[in-house]
């Protein structure tokens, strides 16, 4: 992808992960970003083996270093993975050859209508000011399948406070602005799309949903 102007770069708002979970020097972070991953390839995996799918796009909605849309890459013969302006994921972009990248906001997709026959957002929604709005969008440019993940609660400020993690915030995670129990979450989603399975690898919940 062709660098851009740090013009465009997006103030105040926490880009990518804070924690660089998946090089992580920290074991237990490693371990349990591994386990997490695993699992949501899991959940791909039962995606992909829908035999009606047949258009081969897939969405990932705040793609942050590019990792999960990799993932997606080795499944789905288009993939497009977008996030908001940040000059470090342009160039964690650099990476990955087969995703299309590009810089967009979550809250106003520049997509038609079920564009997507899937569209997974993992570690996305708890960052957007408007989150209903959020998954609205990611219902409206899908056609089939979501996949959405966001760290389930209160476990995950928990493990931050026995960690020592900001303790001022009581265990908040910088820039995460909504907070989902797995009950909620699985509520929220099910406003948009009908829930076909529910994992919680610590500290996580993962969802996979067909739309209506």
């Amino acid at each position: 992808m062709q660098e851009q102007s740090t013009a465009f770069e997006t103030p105040d708002v926490v880009i990518g992960n804070h924690t660089a979970k998946y090089t992580a020097k920290n074991p237990a972070i490693r371990w349990l970003t591994e386990r997490w991953v695993a699992n949501l390839e899991g959940q791909l995996d039962r995606v992909r083996a829908d035999p009606r799918l047949t258009s081969g796009r897939a969405l990932e909605v705040g793609c942050g270093e590019g990792v999960i849309a990799d993932k997606l890459s080795q499944r789905w013969s288009t993939v497009v993975g977008l996030d908001l302006p940040d000059s470090g994921l342009r160039r964690d972009w650099k990476a990955y050859s087969a995703p299309h990248f590009l810089h967009a906001n979550a809250e106003q997709l520049p997509f038609r209508d079920g564009e997507f026959e899937v569209v997974v957002s993992v570690e996305v929604l708890e960052h957007l000011r408007d989150p209903e709005r959020g998954l609205r969008e990611i219902a409206r440019v899908g056609s089939r399948h979501l996949v959405l993940s966001v760290p389930r609660e209160p476990i995950f400020r928990g493990c931050n406070l026995v960690a020592g993690r900001y303790v001022k915030d009581l265990g908040n995670t910088p820039g995460h602005l909504n907070h989902w129990s797995t009950r909620s979450f699985v509520k929220f989603v099910s406003t948009v799309a009908d829930v076909q399975r529910v994992t919680t690898p610590f500290p996580w919940t993962t969802v996979w949903a067909t739309l209506r």
